[in-house]
């Protein structure tokens, strides 16, 4: 059986527009999935990117512009300017890997969920209420917010150093046990071919 490793961002744009096709496209394949919350920040700053406040205006104006063409393509609404960006990605990635751990709700629909809120719904994803909103809606104990902050702490900052071990360098970002690397929403069709044996 095939596994995928994903390194996202719950603050990035291309994360959310990658929508739930990876999910699609591992069940397709019977693939499994780890969810990897990583500060995409962090990583730009270890493997030589540049945070997207400091690009180059030229570099910022054509991520505006792609962002839009993106949203229109998917389908996906998205505000290139929401109102709670950039925020503090952590603690929505902290209650992300608490509901791995526990399970028994839907992690897909709890990511997808906390992307939308930062990129179409003006919701600021590091507000505790928001988070326990989100994590209720997606099948989770709300509490998982307070009680899963040290595993989160540790696993958040674990993922990071794995992300850059292992050749990744921005979000999202997907890894398959055969080491075979995906760089962005836009080479989810690659994965899918390379499930396939196409590719």
């Amino acid at each position: 059986m095939a596994h995928i490793d994903y390194f996202f961002a719950t603050v990035s744009p291309f994360t959310y527009l990658a929508g739930r096709r990876l999910e699609e496209i591992a069940s397709k394949h019977g693939a499994t999935v780890t969810y990897k919350p990583l500060d995409v920040v962090a990583l730009f700053g270890r493997t030589g990117g540049t945070a997207p406040k400091d690009r180059h205006e030229s570099r910022q104006t054509y991520r505006l512009q792609e962002l839009r063409r993106l949203s229109a393509k998917t389908g996906l609404p998205l505000n290139v300017k929401p109102a709670f960006w950039p925020t503090n990605p952590a603690p929505s990635s902290y209650a992300i890997i608490a509901a791995q751990s526990a399970g028994g709700g839907n992690l897909s629909k709890l990511v997808h969920s906390m992307t939308k809120a930062c990129w179409a719904e003006e919701k600021d994803i590091a507000r505790d209420d928001v988070i326990r909103e989100m994590l209720a809606d997606a099948g989770f104990d709300p509490a998982l917010a307070d009680k899963g902050l040290l595993q989160g702490a540790d696993t958040y900052a674990r993922n990071l150093e794995e992300a850059v071990m292992r050749g990744a360098f921005g979000a999202p970002f997907y890894i398959t046990d055969t080491d075979e690397r995906f760089w962005g929403q836009d080479r989810l069709e690659d994965l899918d071919l390379h499930l396939s044996g196409k590719l």
